[in-house]
């Protein structure tokens, strides 16, 4: 792995850390706010798949797309 990759690489483990970390931080924060457990399910769905369409969703495009250009230029 050259330096470059490296970088990189603990570059995307931070980014991860902190996106799982806000998310991690986000649930523990619903669920100590004071509203029913009804409520804060439905709002832990809600925001879970907003950050799954915003994150997930998005990375496994890029990635795909990242893929087709490489077998395109073999």
């Amino acid at each position: 792995m050259s330096e470059e990759e490296n970088k990189k690489s603990i570059i995307d483990k931070f980014i991860f850390g902190a996106l799982l970390g806000g998310a991690i931080g986000a649930v523990i924060g619903l669920t100590m706010a004071p509203k029913s457990g009804k409520e804060t399910r439905k709002d832990i769905k809600k925001k879970a798949e907003e950050l799954y369409k915003k994150y997930i969703k998005n990375d496994v495009k890029t990635q795909s797309a990242r893929d087709k250009d490489k077998s395109d230029e073999k």
